[in-house]
């Protein structure tokens, strides 16, 4: 018994002894970012007319 005992700081889960969660700081949004959000905004918008087009020609 005396043995367990003498192990059981060492069987302690490191989790427990873990810090804190730091929550994340959101960055704010770039002129890149902008621009290629754009960019894949056009690109979706010129697929949806394409398949519109495609479609009502059967």
């Amino acid at each position: 018994m005396r043995r367990i005992l003498c192990l059981a700081p060492f069987l302690m889960p490191t989790a427990a002894l873990a810090e804190a969660f730091q929550r994340p700081i959101p960055q704010p949004q770039t002129a890149e970012a902008e621009l290629a959000y754009f960019a894949a905004a056009l690109a979706l918008l010129g697929a949806l007319i394409a398949v519109q087009w495609l479609v009502s020609r059967r």
